[in-house]
């Protein structure tokens, strides 16, 4: 059994929340509730618990102020946050496991399956996050056997590769990272990438020059020439004037 804290300001959904893990998570073993930050840190040095559900916002400060006052996170962390873009992609980009608020059952016993699991990057994950929540500082890249934390200006392109992705980086490094383009591509068009093909999506700070042509040819600073498809061609001309 994973004793287990549910940390969240708004009784609605920690009552949901407590329904759902009854129902289909029995190995999840609920020891406490609480309602805000200073709350939950008591909690947490009461409980020593294996599995935190944290809230995002609530009335004294954020799930975020409640890990940074921590010296080291003993536990396993699921936010549950109601929709909130920037709170979304540092989750994403720090490759911290998250509930969209009202939760999903599948997706909640996906969470919990992951407790058996070695965590061994969780220090790492956390403090990537905290980063992130300020500013996106580093991108997780979960390789099969490792996870590589990376600063976006490193990364000079990425390949498609089947449902892998091939991450290029400034120092020469190449990383394959066991998820598709498509999910990369959301979180990299904010911080200046651009997909030009199905296949690639390049770091527009690295290119050197642009050859005319049905969709064009981008040459990268390391000499890389890939091809534009036609369809993005004028896409990509305006996020380059851009």
């Amino acid at each position: 059994m994973y004793k287990t804290l549910l940390i969240d300001d708004e009784p609605a959904a920690r009552a949901n929340l407590r329904q759902l893990i009854q129902t289909h998570c029995p190995s999840i073993k609920i020891a406490a509730e609480g309602t805000h930050v200073a709350e939950g840190l008591g909690l947490i040095e009461q409980h020593k618990p294996d599995l935190v559900f944290l809230d995002v916002q609530m009335p004294d400060g954020t799930g975020f102020d409640l890990l940074s006052q921590l010296t080291e996170v003993q536990f396993r962390v699921v936010f549950v946050s109601a929709y909130d873009t920037f709170a979304i992609n540092a989750f994403r980009y720090s490759a911290v496991d998250y509930l969209l608020k009202p939760v999903s059952p599948e997706l909640l016993v996906a969470a919990v399956e992951k407790l058996h699991k070695p965590d061994e990057n969780r220090q790492q994950k956390i403090k990537v996050l905290l980063g992130n929540a300020k500013q996106i500082e580093k991108l997780a890249l979960p390789s099969l056997d490792e996870i590589y934390f990376v600063k976006p200006d490193d990364i000079v392109r990425c390949q498609s590769d089947n449902n892998y992705t091939r991450f290029f980086l400034r120092q020469g490094q190449v990383i394959l990272v066991s998820r598709t383009l498509k999910d990369y591509e959301e979180l990299l068009e904010p911080l200046g990438f651009f997909r030009i093909h199905k296949s690639d999506v390049i770091n527009l700070k690295y290119i050197s020059k642009y050859k005319r042509g049905e969709g064009g040819t981008v040459t990268l600073d390391d000499g890389t020439q890939l091809e534009v498809s036609r369809r993005r061609k004028d896409d990509f001309l305006k996020a380059m004037q851009g």
